[in-house]
């Protein structure tokens, strides 16, 4: 598979929206320059500021892991939008700007490139789920699963697990595994990345100490783990998202459908670097973060997009299972509803227990 979504779609099937956002797909060097300073630069500045303070005033350098947390997180939008060569004109500065930003986000550049190019072309996709994604089952398969399988799951999809062990697995250890139904290149990314991630932080502990790097690191990559997977769950996890299986799936519709627009006030715009409009960026991967908004503004094809409050977004929290006769995502209370609609399906849910958990 190419590492593009955009490869991803038939051309005639684009063809009715691709006029709507060719002319947000324009990358510029001077604000993605200023982006990057804004993201990046001011990272890593702050980053620098916390380690000189961590010693005699380290109360003062834990108060800054807030706004620290917030441009690490601009920071991975920067490193997603080279990863779909959308943040600069340049092939080769996509390339090297999305290496450099990937260690800061210590993430494996050509291997997150491909899965997440697997998400875009697969989203909504009842039959491709897997890759790149929430995992997500149907009422049926979770109730064909042993209780150990089910036991799993729920813990996969309770706040507790997203917002604590999520943060930590997602940017921290997750991106150091391979496996061998991996492409060689992504191996080897992920292999590279480790070595470099390696001598990154063991130099930084060598100048500092390796109390000073959790200190100031920890902190600051956990609350941006928080916001990275509040926001990467809320973008396809709500009531009503597209669901569709075989040749019934459609790109387009799983773009505008399936994806969210969440509102966020201007400061969270901001530091998420416009994820919320992520129906934008479903629709065409090659709009740059900074045009999103303009895009979502000026373009009538986003008139009508299921809207998300941040509220609706801890709301969606409690969804959990995909009813695709309804398309509709379901808590676990609905699905046991459902559940007697099969032989012995009631049964197996009620083995796991009666409760309704978030």
């Amino acid at each position: 598979m190419d590492d593009s979504p955009q490869q991803c779609i038939d051309a005639n099937a684009r063809a009715y929206w691709r006029e709507s956002v060719a002319e947000y797909e324009t990358a510029s060097w001077s604000r993605a320059i200023l982006d990057l300073m804004l993201s990046a630069g001011a990272y890593i500045a702050l980053m620098v500021v916390m380690y000189l303070l961590v010693g005699d005033h380290w109360w003062i350098g834990l108060a800054l892991a807030l706004p620290t947390s917030g441009f690490l997180l601009r920071t991975f939008i920067v490193f997603h939008d080279c990863g779909h060569g959308s943040f600069v004109p340049s092939n080769r500065g996509n390339l090297w700007i999305g290496r450099f930003t990937a260690l800061l986000v210590f993430q494996p550049f050509a291997n997150w490139r491909h899965n997440h190019a697997v998400h875009h072309g697969t989203s909504g996709d009842l039959d491709r789920r897997g890759q790149g994604d929430v995992e997500t089952l149907t009422v049926a398969e979770y109730a064909a699963r042993d209780w150990k399988g089910r036991l799993f799951y729920r813990g996969f999809r309770s706040p507790f697990v997203l917002f604590t062990i999520g943060p930590l697995w997602s940017l921290m250890f997750g991106p150091r595994f391979w496996n061998k139904d991996m492409r060689p290149r992504q191996i080897h990314s992920v292999q590279l990345t480790n070595i470099a991630v390696f001598l990154l932080v063991g130099a930084t502990m060598w100048v500092t100490s390796p109390v000073d790097w959790l200190l100031v690191q920890m902190p600051a990559a956990m609350l941006a783990g928080v916001g990275g997977v509040f926001l990467f769950y809320v973008q396809h996890q709500f009531e009503d998202a597209y669901w569709e299986g075989g040749e019934t799936w459609d790109y387009a519709d799983a773009a505008l459908k399936g994806s969210s627009y969440l509102k966020l006030s201007p400061l969270f715009r901001f530091f998420s670097g416009n994820i919320g409009l992520h129906h934008v960026h479903h629709l065409s991967a090659k709009v740059p973060n900074y045009n999103l908004q303009r895009a979502h503004e000026e373009s009538p094809i986003f008139a009508d997009v299921p809207v998300l409050t941040f509220a609706d977004g801890v709301r969606s929290l409690r969804l959990k299972l995909i009813d695709p006769a309804s398309g509709r995502l379901l808590t676990w209370r609905e699905a046991r509803e459902l559940a007697p609609a099969g032989p012995g399906l009631g049964d197996r849910f009620l083995k796991v227990g009666t409760e309704d958990p978030v």
